[in-house]
This record gives C-alpha cells, structure tokens and sequence, in this order.
C-alpha cells in the first residue's frame, strides 16, 4: 500500500481527505435524523397509544436499518473491489440521500394506515444498505492515498466525520425548530431536516465526482490482480477468517456500542430519565460532540506513534471502570431536583403478578399497569414481592382504592399527581450554566472513550487485510459488528430500562460488550507500531 501512497502529493491527500469526510458526514447526517427525531417519529409512524412501546417499536426499526448494514457491506464490499472504490461510494450516497428524503414525505399512519410504518421500514433498509457500503469505501480509499506514518491521523477524519454527521443531523433540527412555532414543527416541520438530504446528496455528489480512483486499485487494475469474487475470497484467504473474527468481536462490536452509548444514550438518557427540556438537551450534546471531534483526530494521530492496539485495549479498560460514573455525573447534574427526590423518597411497588411486557399494548394485571405507568413517566423503581398490590414514595403510602386502572391517559395524570405530593417534579428541566457544563464534561469523558477506540479503527482495519479483497474484508466484520452490536443497543438498553425501572440499567449491555471485545482485543490484536498488511505477513 506504501508504494502506491508515497506518490500522493500533499494538495491530493487534503482533497481525498475532504471529500471522503464531507461525503461521511452527509451520509451518516442521514441516518442519524432518524434517531434524533425519534420522540415526534414514533407517534407519527408506530402510534400505538402506549409510550413506551411506540418507542421500543422505533428503535427496533432504527435497528432494521443496521440490520442491513452487513449486506451493503457485503454488495458494496465487492463492487468496490471489483469495480473501484470511487464510484461505489458515489452509488451508496447517492442511495442514502434518496431513501433518507423518502421518510421525510411519507404520511403519517393516522392517514395510511399500517402502509406508513412499512414504507419506513422499506426505507430504512436501503438506508442500512447504502450505508453498509459507505464506511469502508470512505476508509480505505483515504487509507490508500495516505503515506504510512499518517495514515491513523488521516483515517481518523472519517472518525470524526461520523460524529460531525450526528452534529449536523442536531444542528440541523435546532435551525428547523427556532424558525418554526412548535405547533408548525410538531404537525410537518420535522419533515423540512429529511427532505434537506436531496442538498446534501448534491454538495457531496459534486466533491466525489472530483475524486480521481484509489492509486491501490489502479495499480492492482493494472497489473490485472483485481479479485475474481471478493466475497468468496475474503473467506477463503489464508489467515482472513481470524482477522474477520477480531476485527467483529475485537474491534467493532466494542467501538460501536461505546459511540453509540456516548452520543445516542446520551442524549436519549436528558430527554426522557433526566427530564431536561429538549432543545436544551439537544444543544448541550451538540456542543460536547463538536469539542469531542477533536478527540478522534488526536486519537488517530496518537496510534501513528505508539500503534493501534495500545489506544483500543486501554479505552476498552478506560470504557469498563468510567462508563457507569460518567453517567451518574451527567445524571446528577442535569436534574439534580430529581436524584435527590429518587434518594430521599425511592418508589417501592409491592404485590402480585407484578409481570410487564414492554411489547403489550396493556398490561394484564393491575400491578403490571402500575409498572408501565411509571415507565412511561420515567420513575425509577423497584419491586418486592407481597400478596396485596401497594405503592409507596419513601415512607409514604400512596393511595390506589380510587386509581383509574380502566382509562389509560387518566392513569399517568394520577400518578403524576400521587408523586407530585410526595416530593416529585414532572416538568422539564433547564440546567443551570454550572450544571450544563458539568453534563457537557460527562459527555466529553465518554466521547474521549469512545475516540480512543474508534480513532485508529479505519487505518487499523486496512491494514489488517489484503489490498484485493480489503473493501469486503473490512466492511462485512465492521457492519456486522456496528449493525448488531451497536444498531440493537437503543433498543435492548430501552428494554432493559422498562423491565427494570433502573434508568441507568440499559449500560450494562454497553459494559458487557466491552468486555467481550477486550478479551478478544487483547487476545488477537498485534501489538508493535503500524505495519502495512504487506510488510506484517513478510
């Protein structure tokens, strides 16, 4: 890969490098609006008149669109080692842009019916599709222009990229919503941030055309070496079926969940458990990622020194003893009012047949009606066994003879109202400067996490295969591992959040992946400075 690299002239490099990393942010702005919207989404497309499920039925569609991540890696994968890495990822953006504007203009299920949350789902996957092909066509193609001392700085812009898309995808929202009344921006304004992809598809399209082919894949096209099926190749190539493995279970699956937990639970965890008001909450997270895409660069440049195993095992060590602390810090300032009240005056549910199913529209037994009561309205809580059914806040009972277990929306208001009098506040929050910039060092400590395993991850993951298969090689164990891994973390963190009424509950799949991946890091990751595929298998 060196041989090719060195040629590159400096003025080239910052051209690949800008293109690649505006095109990564377009795209992943893309599919980031999803998620960021997800409050107005889920009644607009899943309405279901239970809160809770609404939003365990948007996340599981967030999922779907990961789910297919995989399979663009696996289409995209082998037409870029096929027929070049340029023009690949010109087909996927182009695809992003079109199915992401699709979900901005579907109607919403009040006026078709099931149709709306299929059309979504349609879209979604060719989302996940295009997206599947997007990353690794990004990664190696600035990751062949980039000389070999360079190459985790280099890479690291697409890292970065990642996060400036989430950044844009709020940005972008918060724009929408001040020139708009909230009654404007709750009916159809929240479609204006999906139909603005069609701008971004024709501002990236026009900066990738400029690009010129990977100087890796011309050589290789030269010297007829492209791969018959790159597919079947990167399963077959000698030593490939372990790199796959630690590159999946090792190295995507731990670097995913650790974004995904910084960014999307972050900002999911002040809306909803936390109470703060939303365009706060927005506003404070978008200024912790746009100081925290810092981190990625210097993490990047940081593996070009030391190699890229050292930053990856010790985030991932960093990730196991921080992760919980961080998200008690970012808790307890953000709504103080609330994690005072929790400690001094802890809800106790106490009786029968206290099971809930997160996925039921109803609950079936009184107790299971109390426990998604106090789900939808975010109370953490916990349970005892007892013969008769009793709430309690601290050491007052609070009375339930005359609570209207038949009429839903009048339940959460009687709630509401019983913690009310026992010392618990159900309006939204803003913190205070002091406070919102203790939230906003929380969220920096978990995207300083987050950069020292994802940082070096492009440059690492070209490095570990052969150039002929290297598109499909490093993609399918990425999207794999980022699809499942990460893509079903809103939604099994959510879920376990309902089950348990603990909001802080949901970061133990985080934390246990990272000890998966660790394992395997550790265990299958070469240590030493960076070494081209090449020169590592001489």
């Amino acid at each position: 890969m060196n041989q090719v690299s060195d040629t590159v002239k400096p003025a080239d490099i910052r051209l690949v490098i800008a293109a690649s990393s505006a095109g990564t942010v377009f795209e992943w702005y893309d599919f980031f609006i999803y998620g960021t919207l997800g409050s107005i989404l889920s009644k607009a497309f899943f309405p279901t008149g239970n809160a809770t499920l609404e939003m365990l039925l948007f996340w599981l569609v967030f999922a779907v669109g990961f789910g297919f991540r995989p399979l663009g890696a696996i289409l995209f994968g082998y037409l870029g080692d096929k027929l070049g890495r340029k023009y690949t990822f010109l087909v996927t953006v182009t695809l992003m842009g079109i199915a992401t504007a699709g979900v901005g203009l579907i109607p919403s299920a009040e006026s078709i019916g099931m149709a709306a949350p299929a059309l979504v789902i349609l879209l979604r996957i060719l989302q996940g599709l295009a997206l599947g092909g997007e990353y690794g066509g990004a990664a190696v193609y600035v990751a062949e222009h980039s000389e070999p001392g360079r190459r985790g700085y280099y890479t690291s812009y697409i890292q970065a990229s990642v996060v400036g898309g989430f950044l844009l995808s709020l940005i972008v929202v918060l724009s929408c919503k001040g020139f708009m009344t909230d009654e404007t921006w709750q009916s159809w304004g929240w479609r204006v941030p999906f139909i603005l992809s069609l701008g971004l598809l024709a501002v990236s399209l026009w900066m990738r055309v400029k690009l010129s082919e990977s100087p890796v894949f011309q050589a290789m096209k030269d010297a007829d070496e492209i791969a018959g099926n790159p597919f079947v190749e990167s399963m077959t190539y000698p030593g490939n079926p372990r790199r796959i493995f630690i590159a999946l279970f090792g190295v995507a699956a731990g670097l995913t969940v650790i974004w995904y937990t910084a960014m999307f639970t972050g900002l999911s965890f002040l809306k909803s458990a936390m109470r703060v008001e939303d365009t706060t909450a927005e506003v404070i997270v978008g200024i912790a990622a746009a100081i925290g895409m810092g981190f990625y660069l210097v993490a990047g440049h940081y593996s070009d020194k030391v190699g890229r195993k050292k930053p990856i095992v010790w985030g991932y060590v960093a990730t196991l003893a921080l992760l919980f602390p961080a998200f008690w810090l970012i808790g307890s300032a953000a709504n103080p009012g609330l994690s005072e009240t929790a400690r001094r005056a802890p809800v106790v549910i106490a009786g029968p047949a206290c099971d809930y199913s997160a996925f039921a529209a109803e609950q079936a037994s009184p107790c299971g009606k109390l426990l998604a009561d106090l789900t939808t309205s975010g109370v953490p809580y916990s349970l005892k066994p007892a013969d008769t059914l009793s709430l309690s806040a601290g050491d007052r009972l609070l009375p339930l003879d005359v609570y209207p277990w038949d009429d839903k929306a009048a339940r959460a208001k009687a709630l509401q109202a019983m913690l009310t009098t026992a010392g618990y506040d159900f309006t939204k929050v803003t913190p205070t400067l002091l406070q919102s910039l203790t939230v906003i060092a929380g969220l920096l400590l978990l995207m300083a996490l987050s950069a020292a395993t994802y940082g070096p991850v492009a440059a690492l993951l070209a490095e570990m295969f052969p150039p002929r298969i290297r598109y499909s090689s490093m993609s399918i164990p990425y999207h794999i591992g980022t699809g499942y891994f990460g893509g079903f973390l809103p939604f099994i963190s959510s879920l376990i959040v309902a089950k348990t009424g603990d909001p802080y509950s949901g970061l133990w799949y985080t934390w246990g992946v990272v000890l998966l991946a660790l394992i395997v890091a550790a265990w299958g990751l070469k240590g030493g400075m960076a070494r081209d595929f090449e020169d590592d298998e001489a």
